[in-house]
């Protein structure tokens, strides 16, 4: 069965960023409705600990453009100028609608918004740490989220919760009219037809086995626009965060160091200061992601396999742990078998962040290839856009910010830019190609199980793709990626029945892995430097001659363009490229 329905804009997937997506129009009069596959309030952005930064200067003398500094600075210059100062400029006032809508920002003593340090956010360009995220505890993600989804709720937004969306409809003008989605529940197909479609389908970090991303962070968004023809940027940077829990994988907050814990190895030594002499443990993320790699590689790792370290915070205090990290005690508690209040928690490196994505202007508008042409009624917002603000490092508490600010700007560019615009006709046979690919998973005519072959991506990208790039792994890695890419297109399901059928979600869900893969892989390859989180063993050294620009992956044949980045910002000077040391 093939159900219809038509809307001024549809928002495909229900976290942070879709839902302030999804407030300004239906805020102003829109029909709106937000694809989600599940529940918006169990999105990923739940899982966002330590808090959302904002030069507000409520703890020491704060100004947007040290925010602006130190966020180029952290992308190791490959983050585009005009739209860092357009975030950070526009923070504080972002942070002050979240709290209009109620959420529940903790205080200091005289009422205003707590702010704790986070790595790599610094004072005065680089001087010292400066206090600038604010936070709701360590559960800052959750209460944006609830906060968001009660405001949608006010405001009537209609929510079509467990579909996942299947494929982007585009006219011959490559215009896209809307999106083809599978109801979990019925098993039935929808076709969505709207004026304006905005992708905040968030990360794909799921293509790595160690990974704080949850299991639905599987890179639809990116899989839809490629199989549409859509070229990805920037691909081959993945932050690694540097305090996942050992053998676990899941997320210590940044928040911890800011509150004063710190990293030792298993000589009981803080290691940091070998590494970033000034800021130590608030570095950015992959300077101590690459610093707990190099300690473990020369043998000084903890644990059983010796893989990890250790992060310690009882010198804290049980009463500032229990007020300010409460989420973080109960995670170590019941993930590592540790009380951070007596005993270190163990951690490693873990995959938690894409700072490519779907490449899109200012206003969220996507712009495909090298010509960068804008594609008339597509949009994307959050993990699964790059807006070239992080570049190749994003800075902890800048990802709320990032959902936030832009997921604003590309609702207001839809209601300033969509006045008077009608729904163009719809292709016929717009569900043909959909309606294949299912049949093809349903037939059971191939041998090739879509968990097997999702187990085996995910350990080829995690050796060959991991926190240090090594030639002959990248060459090897790419290889065999294409080969898996051939046997996931003959993926098939035994069971095939309709109502909640995961196994025909999850083969669903590789289809789109593989194509995040393949991009990650080939960029990662090219790219013959190192700068930010991609850090190649043979080129040791970042090279601004050559590399200074973004890549494009192109999903039709699988080759390569890049751009150049853009140094000029929109209203200040530029800030000229410099050795990045902390």
């Amino acid at each position: 069965m093939v159900k219809n329905f038509k809307f001024d804009s549809i928002v495909v997937g229900g976290g942070g960023a879709g839902l302030r997506t999804s407030i300004q129009l239906s805020g102003a009069g829109q029909r709106v409705a937000v694809i989600s596959k599940v529940f918006p309030t169990r999105s990923h952005t739940v899982a966002a600990q330590g808090g959302i930064a904002a030069a507000l200067a409520n703890v020491s003398d704060d100004k947007w453009l040290w925010h602006m500094y130190d966020t180029i600075k952290g992308s190791d210059y490959l983050g585009d100028q005009d739209a860092i100062e357009y975030m950070c400029k526009n923070a504080a006032e972002a942070i002050y609608e979240l709290e209009h809508m109620g959420m529940p920002f903790d205080r200091n003593a005289d009422g205003r918004i707590y702010q704790r340090p986070f790595g790599g956010m610094t004072k005065n360009f680089g001087e010292s740490s400066i206090s600038r995220t604010c936070a709701v505890a360590d559960r800052t993600g959750h209460a944006m989220l609830h906060t968001l989804y009660q405001k949608n709720i006010e405001l009537q937004t209609q929510f079509f919760i467990e579909w996942i969306g299947l494929d982007l409809i585009r006219d011959e003008d490559g215009d896209v009219l809307g999106l083809i989605a599978l109801e979990l529940q019925t098993g039935d197909l929808g076709i969505f037809h709207a004026k304006n479609t905005i992708f905040a389908t968030g990360g794909a970090g799921r293509i790595f086995q160690a990974s704080t991303n949850a299991f639905i962070n599987t890179g639809d968004g990116l899989g839809m626009a490629a199989r549409a023809n859509i070229s990805l940027e920037d691909m081959e940077f993945w932050q690694f965060h540097p305090t996942g829990i050992l053998g676990a994988g899941v997320l210590v907050t940044e928040g911890v160091r800011g509150e004063g814990g710190y990293l030792i190895n298993s000589n009981n030594e803080r290691f940091m200061e070998r590494y970033a002499p000034s800021a130590k443990d608030l570095a950015s993320r992959d300077i101590v992601s690459r610093a707990i790699a190099q300690e473990v590689l020369e043998g000084r790792g903890i644990g059983t396999n010796k893989n990890g370290v250790y992060l310690t915070l009882s010198h804290l205090g049980e009463e500032l742990i229990n007020e300010k990290l409460p989420g973080i005690r109960e995670i170590s508690i019941k993930f590592a078998n540790v009380d951070p209040v007596k005993e270190p928690v163990p951690v490693v490196p873990t995959v938690h962040y894409m700072m490519g994505g779907i490449p899109t202007t200012l206003n969220g508008q996507v712009r495909d290839g090298i010509k960068q042409k804008e594609v008339n009624g597509f949009y994307a917002v959050g993990e699964c856009a790059c807006i070239s603000v992080h570049g190749a490092n994003r800075l902890g508490s800048n990802s709320l910010l990032d959902l936030i600010v832009f997921g604003k700007a590309a609702g207001q560019h839809i209601l300033d830019s969509s006045k008077g615009k009608k729904l163009k006709k719809l292709p016929n046979d717009v569900t043909r190609k959909t309606i294949e690919r299912l049949k093809k998973i349903n037939t059971k005519s191939s041998l090739e199980d879509p968990r097997e072959l999702g187990e085996e991506l995910r350990a080829v990208m995690q050796k060959h793709c991991g926190v240090f790039r090594f030639p002959q792994l990248l060459n090897e890695g790419l290889a065999k990626v294409y080969k898996l890419k051939q046997r996931i297109e003959n993926i098939s399901i035994k069971d095939n029945s309709k109502v909640f059928n995961t196994a025909r979600t999850e083969a669903l869900e590789l289809q789109n892995l593989i194509e995040v893969a393949l991009a990650t892989m080939a960029s990662a390859k090219n790219r013959e430097e190192s700068r930010g989180a991609h850090s190649r063993s043979d080129f040791p050294e970042r090279d601004d001659n050559s590399w200074l620009q973004h890549s494009l992956y192109n999903p039709k044949d699988g080759s390569l363009d890049y751009r150049p980045v853009k140094m000029k910002p929109l209203s200040v000077k530029s800030f000229p490229l410099k050795e990045r040391v902390y």
